[in-house]
Formats: C-alpha cells, sequence, structure tokens
C-alpha cells in the first residue's frame, strides 16, 4: 500500500491530462472507452476513487444513474461542484468498503485504485458482492514510475470470482493520457459470473480435396487471422452434432451441399490460439465434385477462394490450420496445437513446433515401426526420395550425417548411406527387398506423381502398359531410382493385388 495525503493533492489533481480531463481529445478518447465497457442499457454505476470526478461526469453524461466514493474529503468536495446538475451522488468513505449499504450495481469502476489497497483480494471480493448478477467490474490499472500491479496479478486476483475476464491495452493510445506512455497500462473488465465447469468450442473443418490440391479461404473483416487463409470452417452450433455442424458450413461458405456419406472424419485437434481459450477442431474430409464446384459464398467474410497443392502448402495460413493439415498428410489422426501467448496467429516456417501427435490406442504389435534402406549415394537418393515420400505424404523426421528419414504416423522410412555396402547399385531380383508399395488417393494424384518422377531421377517402369500393368482393375505406377530400387504407387480404388 501507497500512503498519499489526498486532502493535500486535491487541488493539483485535475492538472494531469487523465484526471482533469480538460483536453477534449483525451476527455473523447475516455467517453469512448467507457462506452465501450459499460453495456448500452443506462444503469446504476459505482465510481471508486473517483478523485475530483471527472470519470463520473463522463458516465453520468452517457445516461447512466452515478454513484462516486472518495476518501478525501477535499476531492469529494470538488467531485460534488463538478457533477452538480447530474443527479450523480458523491460519497466519502473507504473504496474496499465503500458506504453504499446494501445497494447493488449494474458496473463497478475503479481507475488507479487497486494498486493502492493493502488487502486488493478482500476488496474484489466485496465489490463482486457489490454488483447485480452479470455486473460488470472495470479496473483500469498500470505499472508506472516501478509502482503499480502488472495485468497478470490482478487477473489471478479475479479468477477466484469469474472467468470472463477481458483485457485492454492503454499503454499504445496516447490520447488517454495526453502524452506518449512506455509503461504497463490497461484496463480489465470482469463479468460477475462465478467459475464454472470448462467447456469448449467445437470447431470443424472442411478438407476439399481436388486430387493433390485443397481448397482454402482467405479470412477477411472477421477479426480473427484476417488476410491468412484457413479451411472452410465455423463451429457447432446449440443441439447439432459435428457432422451437421460440417454440412451446414459447407453450404454457407462455399455452396457445396454435401451428404452425410460424403464426409469422412480425417483428424481431431484440440487447440488453443495465443491469448484464446481451448477449442475442440474437428477436421472432415470430402471429395471435390466437378458437377457442384464450390464459390465464394460469404464475400463480406472471404477475399479469396482457391485450390492450393497439399503437399506445397503456402506459409501464410492460420499456424493452427497448417498443422492440422501437415498431420492430416502424416496420417495422424489426434493432434493438439497449443500457442503460447506471444506466438502469432500465422504459421511461422520457422518458428517453434507446437504440435503434439497422440498416437491412436490400436494394437501396435505387428505394425511396421520403420523400413530402411541403404543407398549408394545419399544426396541422389535423398532428392529421389525425399521428393517422392513428401508428395505422399511423409514428413521429414530425422537427419544425421549418412542418413535421413521421413515420417507419416507411427512409421518412418530411412535411407542411409553405410560403409558396409557390398555393392554400388540394388538388384531387387536377388533374394531381398523387391519393391515399396504406396497407396494413392485417386487417378489424377497418380498421373501427376508419373509425370513430375523422371525429374526427380525416377523412370517408369512397364511403360507400354501403363497403368495396368499389374494388371486389369489395378491402376498403379512402377518407378525405379537411379540406384535400382522400385517403388509402387497404387490408386486407392483399385482391386487389391494378390
Amino acid at each position: 500500500m501507497t500512503t498519499i495525503d489526498w486532502d493535500a493533492a486535491a487541488g493539483s489533481f485535475d492538472e494531469e491530462p487523465d484526471h482533469g480531463l480538460l483536453d477534449p481529445v483525451v476527455r473523447d478518447a475516455w467517453a469512448g472507452r467507457l462506452e465501450s465497457w459499460l453495456p448500452a442499457t443506462r444503469g446504476d454505476v459505482l465510481d471508486l476513487g473517483c478523485g475530483t470526478g471527472s470519470l463520473s461526469l463522463l458516465l453520468a453524461g452517457q445516461g447512466h444513474r452515478v454513484t462516486a466514493v472518495d476518501r478525501s474529503r477535499k476531492t469529494a468536495e470538488l467531485a460534488r461542484a463538478k457533477l452538480a446538475g447530474t443527479g450523480a451522488e458523491v460519497l466519502v468513505g473507504d473504496a474496499a468498503r465503500p458506504p453504499v449499504g446494501e445497494r447493488a450495481f449494474d458496473v463497478i469502476v475503479a481507475r488507479h485504485v487497486v494498486w493502492l489497497l493493502p488487502d486488493p483480494a478482500a476488496a474484489l471480493a466485496h465489490w463482486f458482492a457489490l454488483l447485480k448478477p452479470g455486473g460488470r467490474l472495470v479496473l483500469i490499472e498500470g505499472v508506472w514510475g516501478g509502482v503499480g500491479l502488472p495485468a497478470e496479478r490482478v487477473t489471478a486476483l479475479l479468477a477466484a470470482h469469474t472467468e470472463r475476464v477481458h483485457h485492454e491495452d492503454l499503454a499504445g493510445d496516447a490520447r488517454l493520457w495526453g502524452k506518449q506512455v512506455d509503461d504497463e497500462r490497461y484496463a480489465l473488465v470482469a463479468r460477475a459470473e462465478p467459475p464454472h465447469r470448462h467447456t469448449e468450442v467445437v470447431d470443424v473443418h472442411l478438407i476439399l480435396r481436388r486430387g493433390p490440391d485443397v481448397l482454402l479461404a482467405r479470412r477477411a473483416n472477421t477479426g480473427y487471422a484476417d488476410g491468412l487463409l484457413h479451411l472452410p470452417s465455423g463451429h457447432a452450433e446449440d443441439g447439432e452434432d459435428v457432422r451437421e455442424a460440417m454440412l451446414r458450413e459447407a453450404a454457407e461458405e462455399i455452396g457445396v451441399v454435401l451428404d452425410p456419406d460424403e464426409v469422412r472424419v480425417a483428424l481431431v485437434m484440440q487447440h488453443r490460439g495465443p491469448g484464446g481459450g481451448a477449442r475442440m477442431g474437428w477436421f472432415f474430409l470430402a471429395e471435390y465434385d466437378d458437377e457442384r464446384p464450390p464459390h465464394n459464398a460469404e464475400p463480406e467474410k472471404c477475399s479469396e477462394l482457391d485450390w492450393f497443392p497439399l503437399d506445397a502448402l503456402p506459409d501464410d495460413m492460420v499456424a493452427y490450420c497448417r498443422a492440422g493439415l501437415d498431420g492430416y498428410r502424416s496420417g495422424a489422426h489426434f493432434l493438439m496445437h497449443w500457442h503460447e501467448d506471444g506466438d502469432p496467429v500465422a504459421h511461422r516456417p520457422d518458428g517453434p513446433r507446437r504440435v503434439v501427435v497422440l498416437p491412436s490406442a490400436t494394437e501396435r504389435t505387428g505394425q511396421v515401426h520403420h523400413i530402411e534402406l541403404w543407398v549408394p549415394e545419399l544426396t541422389a537418393a535423398e532428392r529421389s526420395w525425399g521428393w517422392l515420400l513428401e508428395r505422399l505424404g511423409h514428413l521429414p523426421y530425422q537427419r544425421w550425417a549418412h542418413g535421413r528419414s521421413w515420417r507419416r504416423g507411427e512409421s518412418y522410412v530411412v535411407v542411409e548411406q553405410s560403409p558396409g555396402l557390398s555393392a554400388d547399385h540394388h538388384d531387387r531380383r536377388r533374394p531381398g527387398l523387391n519393391h515399396l508399395a504406396f497407396h494413392v488417393a485417386d487417378r489424377a494424384t497418380l498421373d501427376s506423381l508419373t509425370a513430375e518422377a523422371p525429374s526427380y531421377g525416377w523412370r517408369l517402369l512397364y511403360a507400354d502398359r501403363h497403368p495396368y500393368a499389374g494388371g486389369e482393375g489395378h491402376c498403379a505406377a512402377y518407378l525405379e531410382d537411379g540406384a535400382g530400387y522400385e517403388v509402387e504407387l497404387v490408386e486407392s480404388m483399385s482391386m487389391p493385388r494378390p
């Protein structure tokens, strides 16, 4: 607690620009903030530590019924003179226990008061008791000249009474102070609603595939992540299940009416934005239908709708959305993406990885852990295998002097140049590994990979019978790299090969 003789300071109190509000620019700035913090409906407001009544005068001018309290008699006399004719009441008393009896208020305002109190926690508990249900406590505090209370500490004190606290930085608005400031100044608006069980918003996201591409929308005029790319998305409304919510959002945002059996769950992600609350995100997969092309059905919220390669996504995306798509490509089904408060909303290629893959509870015994290939020349293998595996959804995993690996789900593929090699070329006809076979989502992706492969050191085998060299109904591409390794890419809708 800081001891100040407020009676002695009363005569010069209004000389500070933010005390007297004599400058119309400063006065208008405070009036605008108060208007935004208080309910639109006029109500009963208690101004604690009112000083000479400058904020009380603004509140009365906005139609509120004001009761002002200050511990200094001289300051209270100045406040009465300033508020004459407004109907406001000015009382002398301790802000921590204001002399208002059993009265209840819609709003309590306290500017630069909490830091002076000997027991802030007790005072806040009493103030909440004076608020009507759903009422608001507006605290304007800061740290200046080495004194005051940081927002983190005051927010922690409020947590015992409410979960709804809005933080607003005030230091950057020089109009409020009549000058530029470089210290911490803030407002906290807390609602008189008791803590309750943890709840999370459930949001839904559509991964609409068109062969190797995915549909992304650029956000605009929403107040969150505007200018960044994101999947068509929204949140579940009361009474909706997640699939119903996804079907509704697809129709509302991109004009595509999907049947329930056209969407499949790709992954579930719990995520948290910087400074925000946790959300539970469901990512659904659907395939493009050229008879129902998507279009921008909400141009007021979306400035661009376009297709992007899933294996070469742009960087200007919402970070957790990018993490979700990377997780989908790698075969993950359950993720957490937990931002730190200082993180940007946007994806940063060089930023810290916040994603955590949660393994599903499947029987692991017997599953492939990893496949290791010894290659005669690492640089060439990294070029050919790196391109192919990343195009198939594997992500770079490990890197060391003589090897590289790429991971998808809980399995990974290693290429290593070992000093123990006994040959400089792989012969798949000898006993040992003949070839690796990978699923490919559709014919368009298969054709795209086949066309790109020669640029990365692969050649097409059985070209005269492609893409049915494996037999009728088995659509696949057989590729061989410069070291003699064969890969079979199988279109997923093909009949399984014996």
